[in-house]
């Protein structure tokens, strides 16, 4: 790793102890090795930091900052991008694991294709014991060379989880920040399209953990989830109306600030104007792991073989 390395993965956690050091271990052992790994404790009580210190003590390449309050998952989200000093950025989950070429062929995706601004690869997710549930096939038009075609998908098409890829640092700073109304990542993700195409490599490489106290679990409500991404929004002047609220001017706010022509930027407004007043289809907007399941006997042995260090490297 160079003194300034060309990726940096931001990785923000609370409580995060019972899955924290197989997502370590399935960082450390990536075959990319060019990052940094700044770690942003939002003032845990259990034996996060333990763990966060003991991995630090031993990979040069980790950054442990522990904030003295809980100031919620989206600013501790944003407070890691803005420690971060590569040329490409990652945001990582405490609980998620990673096959070991994940960040290779994202990082190559880019250097192949200057054009595109995000690179991620194909997922799965998997329980608490690392089985998989549901394998997803991505089908936004993400790629699309024409911005008004990405906006329209991330609009009306289900899934997605680009906010884990890796992106090209300098386009994701002309972007407003990840905010805490509800869904609020799914309206950051559609100004980063905005700003050029993404690339999905076509391998499972990103496995994303489903279980009882990942946040959209634990937070079942519109209002809950809220909460648990900014304190502040406990308050009596964030009823669910005005979350909502927020979400719709989220998209209108992006298409505003976005690089666009003039006709790509009335193609946008039209297309969030047919959003707005349709219909939502059955199924639109649901998460993957509510979708029917794969064959878990298919792809179980992609997880053991492909996640680095899942045997012998945990602190």
């Amino acid at each position: 790793m160079t003194d300034r390395p060309r990726l940096s993965i931001g990785l923000p956690v609370y409580n995060g102890e019972e899955y924290l050091a197989e997502s370590f271990d399935a960082l450390l052992g990536q075959t990319y090795e060019d990052f940094e790994l700044v770690v942003s404790d939002n003032a845990s009580t259990d034996g996060t930091e333990d763990i966060c210190r003991r991995y630090a003590a031993r990979d040069p390449r980790i950054r442990y900052i522990r904030l003295p309050r809980n100031i919620g998952a989206a600013p501790n989200h944003n407070l890691v991008f803005t420690e971060c000093r590569g040329e490409l950025f990652k945001w990582a989950s405490h609980d998620d694991l990673y096959a070991r070429d994940l960040l290779r062929r994202c990082v190559e995706a880019l250097d192949e294709r200057p054009e595109t601004i995000l690179a991620h690869s194909g997922q799965a997710v998997v329980d608490g014991d690392g089985r998989v549930k549901v394998e997803y096939a991505y089908g936004l038009a993400t790629d699309s060379p024409h911005a008004p075609e990405r906006f329209r998908s991330l609009l009306f098409e289900p899934g997605g989880d680009d906010f884990y890829g890796v992106m090209r640092a300098d386009v994701l700073r002309r972007v407003k920040p990840h905010d805490s109304y509800h869904h609020a990542d799914r309206t950051f993700v559609a100004e980063i399209t905005l700003h050029g195409p993404f690339h999905q490599v076509p391998e499972l490489l990103y496995f994303r953990r489903d279980h009882p106290t990942r946040a959209e679990r634990a937070n079942p409500s519109k209002r809950s989830r809220c909460v648990n991404l900014d304190p502040r929004r406990a308050g009596p002047l964030h009823p669910t109306p005005r979350l909502l609220a927020e979400y719709v001017w989220g998209f209108a706010s992006a298409i505003r600030r976005a690089p666009l022509s003039p006709a790509d930027r009335r193609e946008c407004r039209r297309h969030l104007a047919a959003w707005m007043t349709s219909r939502i289809r059955p199924g639109a907007g649901e998460r993957v792991e509510d979708r029917a399941p794969a064959d878990p006997a298919r792809l179980t042995v992609s997880v053991d073989a492909l996640v680095a260090g899942r045997e012998g490297r945990r602190a």
